[in-house]
Order: C-alpha cells, then structure tokens, then sequence
C-alpha cells in the first residue's frame, strides 16, 4: 500500500482511483495508530482535520482522548458509554447521523464508509434486536478495527461488509435506512454513491447522512485550502447542488439542514494541524472566502414507496 499523500497533494488534479487509494491510505493509517493505542491501554482521539494525515502512528497512545478538532470534537458526548472506547476514539465524522435518523425497533440500516463502527453500534442498539445495521468500508484496517469494537461492545445484530460506496455489496430494496458520517464528500464522483443508496433502499426508505458542505461557491485558493483542511481530501457540494443530485436520482423531500457552520476562529484551529510549507500564504483572504461557508450538515430524502 502506498504512503498517505502530503497535504499538498491537490485531489483536483487525482484520478478517482487515485484519490480512493489516498483516501484508504489515510484510514487505514487512523485505524493502526487507534489499534495501536488500544493495545496500550487506552484509545486515541482521531480528527477530520490535517494532523490525521501527516502524524506518527504511534503518537498519543495509552489515553482516552476527544478529537481536538473543530469538526469532530463533542459530537457525541452523550453516547460515549453505549458503545467501545476504540469505536468512540476512531470516529472521523463531522456529525452524528445516529441522532438525527430517527431509527425504530426492527428497521435495517446502512452506514456507508463505516470506519470503527461507532454509528453502526449505535445504530444496532437503536433498531434493537429484531433489526441490523450494517458497516460498509473499503478499508481492511478499519474493518478489523470495527470488528474488535464490535465484539467489545458485545452487539450482535451489526456485520461489516468490505467494499466501495459506489458498488453496495448489497440487493436492491434491503435497507430501510442510509445513514454516513462525512464520508460522500470524499467521494470523486457523488453521483454513482448517490444511485447506490437509492438501489438498496426499499421503496418508503431514508437517505440521513451528515457531511460537509458549501454554502456559497469558494474561490480556488479556498477550496484548495478546505481540501487541507478537511481531511485532506475532501470534495463537499453546494447545499443546493446536492439537493439537485439527490432529485435528480430520484429521491423525494431532498433537504440539506446546517448543524454547525465554521468560523474564522474554527478554521484558525485546523491551520494549528498545518506545516509550514501547507499555509496558504494569502491566508487572510483565504479565511475571509470560507468564513462562514463551510458546515457540517445533515442530508435526508427519501426513496418514493
């Protein structure tokens, strides 16, 4: 498996297969050094921003930690006991979709780009045990690390597929609910993710992920910039462009609802993650395009039954 790519790799100028690999790259390294410190005794927070790119696998092992950063941190506070530290610490989300998906007792769930499986764990509590969560991930690292938290938190109605969001190792009509964690912004091309959701839900079925997205169109230093900032590798739509996708491949009641919208302030915290080099050296004018533009949201529409 290849290096994860410095944070001055542009996704702009990757070819999609390219920019999976560096996408799996980084999650796997996440996965590793949450494994690692797990095996320490303790877990480590994991973050969306810069740092998750460039640090040592071996940093901050043997604590319990949040994420610092602005787009993880205090998402889920109040479940942190329902599920596994390791889950809790390998969570790089920019929401909490379990909290917002209204999920029932019996309802079979979805979670795509599923990592340490905190929201699956989640999920599978939420629709108990007459119903299933499933966890998809492309990365072998992170599904072993879901397993492990798995069977720490002692659920068994969750199963972790291996696989790609554009090709749902799963029928058509099987899911009652799609759920992801700031994971289809990573995506080259949202289109085909969007159209897979929509195959596996059955007819009535519901489309609530949390993502980052674009309130108003960013100049290209901006963008570049949020592409550093957000994970390094990020891709976030319009709120209305996904909108737009989302009836466009079929879906009904489509809305975006912004859940925290970041700050000049929060994105001075995420350039603390940054070398030297990374800075953009327009960085006011840069801070000044994305002040206010960028938000976590959550995403829902649904299938016509």
């Amino acid at each position: 498996m290849s290096q994860t790519p410095s944070t001055t790799t542009d996704p702009a100028a990757m070819s999609p297969e390219d920019l999976r690999e560096a996408v799996r790259d980084r999650y796997a390294a996440a996965a590793r050094q949450t494994s690692l410190a797990l095996d320490a005794g303790g877990a480590t927070g994991s973050c969306c921003g810069p740092t998750c790119c460039g640090g040592s696998e071996e940093a901050g092992q043997g604590s319990i930690t949040s994420a610092a950063d602005p787009i993880t941190r205090d998402l889920y506070d109040a479940e942190a006991e329902q599920t596994s530290a390791g889950a809790l610490a390998a969570s790089l989300g920019c929401g909490n979709p379990t909290a917002l998906a209204e999920l029932t007792a019996g309802q079979t769930v979805l979670d795509l780009g599923s990592g340490g499986g905190l929201d699956v764990l989640l999920s599978a509590r939420r629709v108990g045990p007459t119903g299933k969560a499933y966890g998809l991930d492309m990365t072998p690292e992170m599904l072993d690390l879901a397993r492990r938290n798995q069977a720490e938190a002692g659920v068994s109605n969750a199963e972790f597929l291996q696989g790609t969001i554009e090709d749902i190792p799963l029928p058509d009509n099987t899911v009652d609910v799609v759920i992801s964690n700031c994971v289809i912004n990573l995506a080259a091309d949202k289109d085909p993710v969007l159209r897979e959701a929509f195959r596996v839900l059955a007819p009535g079925g519901r489309f609530a992920v949390s993502d980052i997205v674009v309130t108003r169109p960013l100049p290209e230093p901006a963008r570049r910039a949020m592409r550093l900032w957000t994970g390094c590798i990020a891709g976030a739509l319009l709120d209305t462009e996904y909108v737009e996708k989302l009836t466009a491949t079929g879906f009904t009641d489509a809305a975006v609802e912004i859940t925290r919208t970041y700050d000049r302030e929060d994105l001075l915290d995420l350039v603390e993650g940054l070398r030297p080099e990374d800075i953009p050296a327009d960085l006011a004018s840069v801070l000044a395009a994305m002040d206010g533009a960028v938000a976590s949201a959550f995403v829902r529409a649904t299938k016509p039954a």
